[in-house]
């Protein structure tokens, strides 16, 4: 059993875009803690820089109260994006952070919000997490030692999500600790979320569910492809790495895929580089090498082979 804890006041700091299903992943859980409970466990309050309506990703608009206007009484405040936040610059918003933080007031990040923290400077030596669509990209973006790739993490006064579900899985967690297991379960069991995650869960599928392989050298070759972007494994390496026969590992690729392993393998590095053209703003010659391909040209024509356009027609329908 937790220790039961006053009241908390919580503040939701949504960016115009924000994503929808993260922020009511999070904030439906405190309100169904307030009704299991009957009384008033958790105060919440939306935010915004500007104040007035604000509109999630789906067009939905929440109406918000500015965050110079709210005053410094809160116990946690979440930063709520989505989006393309490792793209998106907002220096008001991360100055907003900045002075959050030197208030001594506790902050998480949900979906893209995590990046926000980041980028915003304030997550000092705190283990953080976000979004596996952003993570090379992030790691392209700067050096960032105490990322994971959790569905959440609690580190002291910042708590940071992935987004999405991982949000109930983070509040499960919070509302725990604040007020025990018991009513924790109770708010799972509101949702029917009878499969609590722990936090360090894997944020996506298996590559033996992402691809519905059920022979295990097949599996072991994936995984190896995944694990060596940057470094692409040549033909002989992979068969054997994998415990199996060049021919019969090229049969196994042809009869699940429909094409050749090395064929396979450029898509997959192909894909990584077409995230990265999209989130990020590395020069494409960093992008070719990041994936695997010795020059620009060569990585320009396979991936215009692959996707019917440039990668720098990409980036500028991506920056659009």
């Amino acid at each position: 059993m937790g220790v039961s804890v006053p009241n908390k006041r919580l503040g939701f700091l949504l960016v115009p875009g924000f994503a929808l299903m993260s922020c009511s992943a999070a904030v439906e859980p405190l309100r169904a803690a307030n009704l299991l409970a009957g009384r008033g466990l958790y105060d919440v309050r939306f935010l915004s820089m500007a104040g007035g309506p604000v509109a999630a990703s789906a067009g939905a608009r929440f109406d918000t109260q500015a965050l110079r206007e709210a005053g410094e009484d809160f116990d946690l405040i979440f930063v709520v994006a989505g989006g393309n936040p490792v793209l998106r610059e907002d220096p008001a918003l991360w100055r907003g952070i900045q002075r959050l933080a030197a208030q001594g007031i506790p902050l998480g990040g949900i979906s893209g919000g995590g990046v926000d923290l980041a980028k915003a400077g304030v997550m000092g030596q705190r283990r953080f997490t976000v979004h596996w669509e952003h993570y090379e990209a992030m790691g392209e973006l700067g050096d960032w030692p105490l990322m994971e790739r959790r569905l959440f993490v609690i580190d002291r006064d910042r708590y940071t999500c992935a987004g999405g579900a991982a949000a109930l899985d983070m509040m499960h967690a919070m509302i725990a600790a604040d007020h025990g297991t018991g009513l924790a379960r109770q708010v799972s069991e509101w949702f029917i979320h009878t499969g609590v995650r722990v936090a360090d869960a894997p944020q996506r599928m298996g590559a033996a569910a992402r691809y519905d392989i059920h022979n295990p050298a097949l599996l072991a070759a994936v995984e190896l492809m995944e694990s060596h972007i940057a470094d692409p494994l040549s033909q002989e390496q992979l068969a054997d790495l994998s415990g199996i026969g060049k021919r019969q590992i090229q049969r196994l690729f042809t009869e699940r895929f429909g094409m050749p392993m090395m064929v396979f393998y450029r898509r997959i590095r192909l894909e990584t580089a077409d995230k990265l053209l999209q989130q990020s703003v590395l020069p494409v010659l960093e992008i070719a090498l990041a994936t695997g391909f010795a020059n620009p040209a060569h990585f320009s024509r396979a991936y215009r082979d692959q996707f019917g356009i440039s990668p720098s027609q990409r980036r500028r329908d991506g920056a659009g």
